[in-house]
């Protein structure tokens, strides 16, 4: 009964894996929303990140039951055999090393292309690179945000007719876009979970960033490091306008800061 028990118990965990795996995506306990990336790069690493799970969950289930064979075999032996000790099989030591080896350079030269194409400037989308839209500069506790003048390029120092807000990034929907990250005081994390884009603030550094968000809407914008007292406070919004209508609020912005209403009567 005992023995049995045993068997129970560690069998139990791949099975409940299993189950745990195939519901997930029904009760929506994966990635946030409804589990599908909102952005083109959040779908190729939704796609590395499945892969990865994938081969864990067969290791797991491998490991496990290799454990529940020796076990079993080792508990069902009679008292009265003799006891024998084993320094190894060198042939099996070399196959546990070599595979798991192999499975970790393939992992590393599959996902190099995704890891170039979101930070190495020189490989983000053509697009992307000539649509510089904004300067984000986090800072305890909020996120700083200077846009161009319409019509214009954003410099990497401020000019006359920039426009600021904080906390609310607009950008274009279905436009690849990138934003130089910067921060004023201590290491942030800017992370936009649903398009699964994260790169850190640091201090002294303007990184560019680039994203894509696929649909029109709100996405939520956070801090994922621990910056400080007021670090939750650093909830923010991204939000994906119709190319059409960003235009409009980018023209909109300009107008509200800088127009005071006498300029076209002087």
């Amino acid at each position: 009964m005992k023995r049995l028990c045993w068997l129970l118990f560690f069998l139990a965990w791949p099975i409940l894996a299993l189950i745990i795996s195939a519901l997930t995506p029904a009760l929506n306990w994966g990635f946030p929303g409804d589990g599908a990336s909102d952005s083109p790069l959040g779908d190729e690493i939704d796609h590395l990140y499945y892969l990865i799970l994938v081969l864990t969950v067969i290791v797991f289930i491998g490991t496990q039951v290799g454990l529940i064979y020796v076990l079993w075999t080792a508990s069902g032996r009679p008292k009265d055999q003799p006891v024998w000790y084993s320094h190894g099989n060198h042939k099996l030591e070399i196959i546990w090393t070599v595979i798991p080896g192999a499975i970790l350079l393939f992992l590393a030269f599959y996902q190099m292309r995704v890891w170039a194409e979101f930070r190495i400037e020189s490989s983000f989308p053509q697009q992307a690179r000539t649509n510089i839209i904004a300067e984000v500069t986090a800072r305890q506790f909020e996120w700083r945000l200077r846009y161009p003048a319409p019509g214009k390029k954003l410099e990497k120092h401020a000019q006359p007719g920039d426009m600021y807000s904080v906390n609310d990034l607009h950008v274009p929907a279905g436009v690849p876009v990138t934003i130089y990250l910067k921060s004023q005081d201590v290491q942030h994390s800017f992370f936009l979970p649903s398009l699964r884009i994260k790169q850190d603030a640091v201090p002294g550094l303007s990184i560019p960033v680039w994203f894509e968000a696929k649909e029109p809407g709100e996405y939520p914008l956070v801090c994922a490091e621990l910056c400080g007292w007021g670090h939750y406070k650093m909830g923010a919004k991204l939000i994906a306008h119709p190319p059409e209508e960003y235009e409009k609020y980018m023209k909109q912005l300009h107008k509200d800061q800088y127009d005071d209403g006498f300029s076209k009567n002087r």
